[in-house]
């Protein structure tokens, strides 16, 4: 993770310079500062580039002088609207820019000490890599951003919001690393085994083996891993930072750690982006560590099944009848919808042993919600509406959206079996909705929602505070549920 250091505002002598500039501002502070140490460098940039701080852009002034090797501006927008996410986008994109700079100081003059931490948090977001299997770069092609100081006139406040902040960052990046990890190595076993390793950060782990899962009764799960040389996998995180005896908070994460579709194979075209279909466990891996670094004043249960879905000689067929945990059957028509099946037993048994305060899944689950929401929005299915509007609230707050789609009895139609209490597919109509409607069946009446993360699990292209990869999404979204809503 990127070095962050605050420091009080002086001019740097060397490196490069970062500045935050609002819309039409004037210079002023070390901007002002910078620009007549450079000979008015800074003002010739912005004019020859036609720079005015607009939100989004960036100008970059290479050699300006006074010993700075380089001097990059990222605009604000307009002053009175200014958020904390647009304080990380321009994070963000001043990383981007300065990836080939060692060290940075950055600038803030103006913002408080948590807005400091906010455009801080974005930089390292941004920064982040995941390269550990990277044997032959050239050293001209490696990013060299190691450190970065910001200046600003309140370092004590920016400390206190960065220890927050960087404890989330650091729940991130535990999700990106274990998404983006390759499937012969991140097995089943071997994503349990690095869970527990968190228990160095204080968190209780716990780990269920298919032989106690068979004694359980988690057939819906274990049909799934069936057809794999993987064994399966159940592993549940506890932290206890709120009152003795409360209830907990739980969060349920769908982690099939490769999905070939079983015997419904998927096609060959894209099947490596299988590898992250352990993205809604990898996020609630990531949250619990988050809070355990912070030490949060809350009590939560994580929950992950990690399977892998092969189409071995003893894997589950269409056609086959499981029963779940619940007692409940179902009639598997499509091996490849088997996060549901995974998440059936899981939910189940969160509920009954944890009695918690809400259950809240998250799973790459259909890839009906990305033709329905494409990759702006998860999508979000609930059974209680005050659940639902603290996490389409936690969801705008941290730039991980979501959309309230719809539920109810009509949908329920499309799952009747013949043979067995439900079916495992609906049908392409509402799909994503169909498949929420199945696994509703499993949360017993307990609050409850579901986030289909299909669609923002994966980055395609570089984002602001985001690069090509992993996203980690969720992880910001249900940190910032707990800090907003139930920490004592």
């Amino acid at each position: 993770m990127l070095d962050v250091r605050f420091s009080a505002s002086s001019l740097p002598a060397s490196g490069a310079l970062a500045l935050l500039v609002a819309e039409g501002a004037a210079p002023s502070g070390l901007w002002q500062a910078a620009d007549a140490a450079t000979g008015g460098a800074i003002s010739r940039g912005f004019a020859s580039a036609d720079f005015t701080g607009k939100e989004g852009t960036t100008c970059s002034i290479l050699a300006p002088g006074g010993g700075l090797n380089r001097i990059v501006a990222a605009g604000l927008g307009k002053d009175g609207e200014i958020s904390e996410r647009r304080l990380e986008d321009a994070g963000g994109a001043l990383a981007a820019a300065l990836a080939r700079e060692a060290t940075v100081s950055l600038a803030t003059d103006g913002l408080s000490g948590a807005q400091a931490a906010h455009v801080a948090l974005g930089a390292v977001l941004r920064a982040y890599r995941f390269d550990i299997y990277r044997t032959k770069e050239k050293p001209e092609d490696k990013p060299k951003f190691a450190g970065l100081t910001v200046l600003t006139t309140d370092a004590a406040g920016a400390n206190a919001a960065w220890a927050k902040a960087q404890a989330v960052a650091r729940g991130i990046f535990i999700a990106r690393d274990l998404a983006s990890e390759p499937p012969n190595i991140l097995t089943p076993i071997e994503m349990s085994n690095r869970i527990e390793k968190l228990s160095a950060l204080g968190l209780a782990v716990e780990v269920l083996t298919p032989e106690d899962m068979t004694r359980l009764g988690f057939g819906a799960l274990l049909g799934v891993a069936q057809g794999s040389a993987n064994p399966a996998r159940t592993v549940i995180m506890r932290w206890d930072g709120g009152r003795a005896g409360e209830a907990p908070l739980a969060f349920v994460g769908k982690g099939v750690t490769f999905d070939t579709g079983g015997i419904s194979i998927k096609p060959a075209a894209g099947m490596e982006d299988m590898k992250w279909d352990m993205a809604g466990a990898a996020a609630v891996t990531g949250l619990m560590a988050s809070l355990a670094v912070r030490r949060a004043p809350v009590n939560a249960v994580g929950l992950v099944g990690l399977v892998e879905n092969m189409p071995g000689s003893n894997a589950q067929r269409p056609g086959d009848v499981v029963k779940s945990y619940s007692g409940q059957t179902i009639e598997v028509l499509n091996t490849d919808a088997e996060g549901r099946l995974v998440l059936a037993d899981v939910l189940w048994y969160c509920q009954e042993k944890f009695a918690p305060r809400f259950m809240v899944d998250l799973a790459t689950l259909t890839g009906a919600i990305i033709i329905s929401l494409g990759h702006e929005h998860a999508g979000l299915f609930s059974n209680d509406d005050d659940l639902a509007a603290k996490l389409t609230a936690a969801g705008l707050a941290s730039g991980e959206r979501l959309w309230r789609m719809p539920m109810g009895k009509e949908y329920d139609k499309q799952i009747k079996s013949d043979i067995a209490d439900m079916k495992n597919i609906g049908g392409r109509p509402g799909g994503s909705i169909t498949a929420a409607q199945f696994i509703a069946r499993f949360v017993n009446d307990k609050k409850w929602a579901h986030l289909d993360i299909a669609g923002t699990a994966w980055a395609t292209k570089d984002h602001p505070t985001v690069p090509k990869g992993a996203t980690g999404f969720g992880v910001r979204l249900l940190d910032r549920l707990i800090s907003d809503h139930f920490e004592t």
